[in-house]
């Protein structure tokens, strides 16, 4: 056999070889020390293998806890089940549910377009709507969401300026660089080469980092910040938990910091910010024409989405139910809602599905109340569906999100259960010896590098945060400050197209080259990092008290 028809066969078959080849790879980690530490080692090794290079569908990889924990002696089947389905993963599903709901309705597409109207439609103002927008809309549904969302606006609204010629999306080819082709082949050829202008790679990919950073300002913003909220409950029961209120009082003033300052790099890289000679600042000064050519677009699409209706105005009066009953549970500062009711401890998840309850209850037309009109042709004929069915929710719902949080969860338990955790925390004693804040410096920088290769930051976090988590106990550390900014650190997926899928989605219709993104991605993770340093160890303090070591985590 040919070497090239080797090479052809590896490159087709290469990941089934992998799944085949790289458990059998790794059976000396356990046979030579085959105690349940060393299994769970195994375990956690081979998922992080299959993660990395999605030999196999991540939240499929994600179920093999479910097989090999109870066949190797780790963890029984009962518990390792309940690792897929525990509190935190019924307030994901229930966010999920509450984020489809405001999708279906279009109201985010409405908030959107009215903040964008509200800013301004000049070339650097727009920017700063487009990520507002992004920011605010990804901080309740997923980042992934929230870009596909606002990708088709973005591309909308730049391919009518370019028709009113006030901005060019692509660069013009030179004739030297005409593709030569087969016709049929030629117009799709033509759009692979083309090469978008700055201002084009500005506002696409500014919007994918928006959702990235918007994701962290509140705990169900990211499948990330509820891995990070499982992990932490389930190795620190006796905690109090991640409370959503705590969470947003620390996030939301780092998460607008960093916003404003990425904003402030996007337009000094792609729109001449601060360079008023330079050709980017030149291409942006569209004039007051311009600027009304674009407000005019956005009121376009605000015209077509007509008035509001009473299905938004309902789903939008849950959605701020949601975020007030969140709050309140047990804000602190006064007694919460839950004290009302009961001495039993009332998680977030309870909230998440008391309002997606609601959401199946109330109809989306309130015709009933022409039940009984004397006008006929008022009174309704069917009964109005509700304001999200459950059809709606089945295709929408990414349930491959649910297993992998139930896969970092299982690995969690497994690794306390079988002693690895403290396996893995006589290795790092060394390591946490160090100053706590060149710990925390450190195990952050790591994270952010891995989380470039890693196509699921929620991966990255189920594989890093259990490791955080004891090197605080061996550290003698507030677990809160090393497992907070290290969860934080695994959303700074800026530098590849395949570190998030944000990215992913923005670079593709502008063709984006990955070498530009490389170089803007790592100004915004120079900014993010700098800002998680420089307030997290400092305002974190006055709300989990990191210079005692609590009792709860001996």
């Amino acid at each position: 056999m040919l070497p090239s028809e080797v090479y052809k066969v590896l490159k087709i078959y290469w990941k089934s070889l992998f799944v085949v080849v790289y458990p059998l790879v790794l059976l000396p980690v356990f046979l030579t020390n085959n105690v349940p530490a060393y299994r769970c080692l195994y375990v956690v090794l081979l998922m992080a293998g299959l993660w990395v290079l999605e030999a196999l569908p991540l939240p499929i990889t994600a179920l093999i806890p479910m097989v090999l924990f109870p066949l190797m002696g780790v963890l029984n089947s009962s518990k390792t089940s309940i690792s897929y389905l525990n509190e935190t993963n019924m307030m994901l599903v229930g966010g999920l549910i509450i984020a489809i709901a405001v999708e279906h309705c279009k109201l985010h597409t409405r908030i959107a377009l009215n903040v964008i109207n509200l800013v301004g439609c000049s070339p650097r103002r727009l920017n700063v709507g487009l990520c507002s927008v992004t920011m605010f809309i990804s901080m309740w549904i997923s980042n992934t969401a929230a870009t596909a969302m606002m990708i088709p606006i973005i591309q909308a609204t730049l391919e009518s300026l370019e028709r009113e010629g006030v901005i060019d999306m692509f660069e013009k080819q030179d004739k030297s660089e005409q593709i030569t082709a087969p016709e049929e082949d030629l117009e799709k050829d033509e759009q692979d080469k083309r090469r978008p202008t700055k201002i084009t790679m500005c506002y696409f990919i500014s919007t994918a980092y928006a959702a990235s950073i918007g994701g962290s300002g509140c705990v169900i913003g990211s499948g990330t910040n509820l891995a990070f909220k499982g992990l932490y409950e389930a190795r620190f029961p006796d905690s109090p938990g991640v409370e959503f209120d705590k969470w947003m009082i620390l996030n939301v003033p780092i998460m607008l910091i960093t916003m404003i300052i990425g904003v402030v790099w996007f337009q000094f890289y792609f729109l001449g910010l601060f360079r008023p000679k330079s050709e980017d600042a030149k291409k942006v000064e569209v004039g007051p024409e311009g600027r009304l050519i674009a407000k005019g677009v956005i009121r376009d699409h605000i015209e077509e989405l007509g008035q509001m209706s009473a299905h938004e105005i309902s789903v939008g009066i849950c959605f701020v139910l949601s975020i007030l009953l969140w709050f309140f549970r047990k804000p602190g500062f006064i007694k919460g809602w839950v004290e009302y009711f009961t001495s039993i401890k009332v998680g977030d998840a309870t909230v998440a599905i008391l309002v997606v309850m609601i959401l199946f209850l109330v109809p989306s037309n309130p015709n009933f109340i022409y039940a009984f009109s004397k006008d006929e042709q008022k009174r309704p004929k069917t009964a109005s569906p509700a304001l999200l069915t459950w059809k709606i929710v089945n295709q929408k719902m990414p349930w491959g999100l649910v297993f992998l949080l139930g896969g970092g969860f299982a690995m969690a338990d497994g690794s306390k259960e079988s002693g690895m955790s403290a396996m893995i925390a006589g290795w790092l004693r060394e390591f946490g010896s160090l100053d706590r804040n060149y710990v925390m410096i450190i195990a952050c920088c790591t994270v952010i590098v891995i989380t470039q290769i890693f196509s699921s930051n929620v991966a990255c976090a189920t594989i890093v945060l259990p490791v955080m988590a004891d090197l605080s106990v061996i550290s003698k550390l507030h677990p809160m400050f090393l497992m907070m900014p290290s969860s934080l650190s695994c959303s700074l997926a800026f530098c590849l197209p395949v570190s998030t899928p944000p990215n992913a989605i923005a670079a593709a219709p502008c063709n984006m080259p990955t070498w530009e993104m490389m170089k803007v991605g790592f100004g915004m993770i120079v900014i993010a990092a700098g800002v998680l340093f420089c307030i997290y160890p400092f305002y974190g303090t006055l709300i989990w008290d990191f210079d005692t070591y609590p009792t709860w985590a001996v």
